[in-house]
């Protein structure tokens, strides 16, 4: 900028006397060795802001640049990965046979709920030699699948009080609680898997809903004892033992009941209950 072309703002800009800017005349006089040009050096610094700024702005992108390149060029192995969440604890599946403690009552058909859980505790290798929670009792797993075994010792109708307390204190969804007993209203041998249901006038069952708050959604593998022949009482017929030909087809029936429960732990109910439901008993296949 020349000072011949806006002379009065040149004036207005009130420097000291004696102090002229350099900056504002073609042929500025010699000054002495004495003379500070720091003033005139602010001032200049002002008029030439923008060349100034762009300087600074060039700078600071320089470095903004060099920053930039410097964290880009690590490699994606250089950097932390985040730590991968663990899964949630597996809770266990709880399987019950229903029946009566003591020797007076093995071999019984209303013990083949006890049975069918003593054969799923030798073929996978669980011990229930444990009395815990009113019951015998026995933990194992089956695949990756944690397992829980019972057999409630407080005699049959009153099965829900060793039950409730197993549920309550592992606080097990009632969706994995399987009890096994014996149903009077299916032929003998066969096995029906069901996701829920009522008591069906079974005691043990009857005591278990009671203890769950009257909850009825959990599965149930029912085993077909068959109806008393003739006029027997139906007490005196349910704790009858089998004879040697009835153990034989109810040892073929507790291997499909052993196949039925590892189906149903690693691969589904449903799949399980198709495999079940369609099985054909020993009986019906002779």
């Amino acid at each position: 900028m020349k000072a011949a072309v806006f002379p009065s703002k040149i004036a207005s800009l009130g420097l000291p006397s004696g102090h002229r800017c350099a900056l504002f005349f073609r042929s500025p006089p010699a000054l002495p060795s004495s003379f500070s040009t720091t003033p005139c050096r602010k001032l200049a610094r002002g008029i030439r802001g923008s060349e100034g700024f762009m300087s600074h702005s060039s700078s600071s992108s320089q470095l903004f640049s060099s920053l930039s390149n410097s964290f880009s060029s690590q490699s994606e192995s250089e950097l932390p990965s985040p730590k991968p969440k663990s899964p949630p604890p597996q809770l266990p599946w709880l399987i019950v046979g229903l029946g009566n403690p003591g020797k007076k009552y093995q071999g019984t058909r209303h013990n083949v709920g006890f049975e069918m859980v003593d054969a799923l505790a030798e073929a996978e290798g669980i011990s229930m030699n444990t009395v815990n929670f009113k019951a015998l009792f026995g933990k194992g797993v089956i695949g990756n699948i944690p397992i829980m075994l019972a057999k409630p010792q407080t005699f049959m109708n009153a099965s829900g009080e060793s039950v409730g307390q197993i549920v309550s204190f592992y606080k097990i969804p009632l969706k994995q609680v399987l009890v096994i007993y014996d149903d009077l209203d299916l032929p003998f041998g066969k096995l029906r898997l069901l996701p829920k249901g009522g008591h069906g006038g079974h005691n043990g069952m009857r005591s278990i809903i009671d203890r769950l708050k009257g909850s009825r959604d959990f599965p149930r593998l029912r085993i077909g004892i068959g109806r008393p022949p003739g006029k027997m009482d139906t007490a005196n017929y349910v704790l009858r033992q089998f004879n040697k030909q009835e153990q034989e087809e109810l040892d073929y029936t507790f291997q499909t009941g052993l196949e039925a429960i590892r189906i149903m732990l690693l691969e589904g109910f449903n799949k399980s209950a198709t495999f079940v439901n369609t099985q054909k008993s020993m009986q019906q296949l002779s």
